[in-house]
């Protein structure tokens, strides 16, 4: 059995995630002071969900592109154009906060929104070039131990994030939040240029950007458990958060401020944490489909009940648990993608797998902002939740492949 800490032994490993802890500390720092910042500026719902629209409309136009370009193209020239774009999208949000620049609010929130759509363009770009460049960096029998090391230290910048700029936000001012915030996105782009580059891998047959894109989308939508797998996280993602409404369950209903908010962003993903070190030390062998299967469940049912909750501690500890559920579903989606794939085509795929999945974070919060307008917020958090529970068994119904899906190795 090879040793839990395989992947860390790695050097070039050892810096790519911690250049990947920095951005994500930022990119969640920046989520919730943005999102503060907004329901302060307009008290309304809706207005936190268009923050999500206004990044995923730009992530979903490029990805399928993004993905091309990151089996053609050194995939480590993408990260550091697309890790200099976010600094200077970090660097315009503190700007806005100074004396100087805070003039742009005299158009409202725009100025904000505008910021956040040339990011999302950004991490379009960035996401299927991380995804491909990993799978370079360790030989291909460490692939599951990196992966769940991925997913840890990406869960715990996620902890991390929120509760520093929750904190810094409420005792040091906004100013500060985004300072933070560019220094993190600097120290992350200096750790990606020393990471050497690697050649990028031969191309596969077809002629033209067109016809390599749709090669990509044909290899997923053949491949049932990849796209039973990457469609069940869609749906989930899509109705089953409350992150975007978090700012409300803070403000008006467990009535904690931004403080709360911050560990309340974090909670999820101290739960994820605590359920990927459980992995990397006793990794998921078999029964990989029906357990893909409970755990998305899993997390549908805390997003019910933390609806209801009324109270702080349990609200927290419901959120805990959601993303414990939420990263095993991570786990076992990210080596269905990174094993079944061939290493050139990693790229379109992630893609693909961009636009069902990452991209579905930022149009779920638009969903929430809207049914949270249209039904009140708790009742549209329940159904959510249920519309989860409904997926899950419609999925389990139809794919097959899925259901009785053992191990991938």
């Amino acid at each position: 059995m090879s040793s839990p800490y395989a992947a860390l032994r790695i050097p070039e490993f050892r810096l790519f995630v911690t250049a990947r802890v920095c951005v994500t500390m930022a990119i969640q720092i920046q989520a919730v002071v943005v999102g503060w910042q907004v329901y302060e500026i307009t008290k309304d719902p809706l207005s936190l969900g268009l923050i999500g629209l206004a990044e995923a409309i730009p992530s979903i136009a490029v990805a399928l592109y993004a993905g091309h370009v990151a089996d053609v193209v050194p995939r480590k020239r993408i990260i550091l154009v697309g890790l200099a774009t976010l600094l200077l999208c970090s660097a315009a949000l503190l700007f806005f906060t100074t004396n100087l620049g805070a003039f742009v609010f005299q158009w409202g929130v725009v100025p904000i929104y505008s910021v956040i759509f040339l990011s999302g363009i950004a991490r379009g770009f960035i996401s299927p070039a991380l995804f491909a460049f990993m799978p370079q960096l360790v030989p291909r029998d460490v692939f599951p131990n990196a992966i769940t090391w991925n997913s840890t230290l990406w869960e715990f910048a996620a902890i991390a994030g929120p509760a520093i700029g929750g904190l810094v936000y409420g005792f040091a001012g906004i100013t500060a939040a985004y300072t933070v915030d560019v220094a993190l996105v600097a120290a992350g782009l200096l750790l990606a240029m020393a990471i050497a580059g690697k050649p990028v891998p031969p191309s596969t047959e077809e002629q033209g950007v067109v016809e390599k894109i749709k090669a990509g989308l044909r290899f997923v939508f053949h491949n049932k458990i990849i796209l039973s797998a990457i469609s069940l996280d869609l749906f989930a993602v899509l109705f089953g958060g409350a992150v975007a409404l978090l700012p409300i369950f803070a403000d008006e209903i467990l009535k904690v401020g931004e403080i709360g908010l911050g560990f309340l962003r974090s909670a999820p993903s101290l739960g994820a944490v605590l359920m990927a070190v459980y992995i990397t030390h006793h990794p998921i062998r078999q029964n990989m489909g029906k357990t893909l299967l409970w755990a998305v469940a899993g997390f549908g049912g805390c997003m019910i009940v933390f609806a209801l909750s009324q109270n702080f501690w349990l609200s927290l500890a419901v959120l805990v648990i959601s993303g414990a559920f939420d990263c095993v579903s991570v786990i076992v989606r990210s080596t269905l993608l990174q094993t079944l794939t061939p290493e050139n085509m990693k790229g379109r795929v992630s893609a693909v797998n961009y636009i069902f999945i990452g991209s579905s974070n930022e149009i779920g919060m638009f969903e929430s902002g809207v049914a949270a307008r249209l039904l009140g917020v708790v009742p549209s958090v329940i159904f959510g939740g249920c519309m989860t529970l409904g997926v899950v068994a419609a999925t389990a119904w139809l794919s097959k492949s899925l259901r009785e899906l053992q191990r991938v190795a």
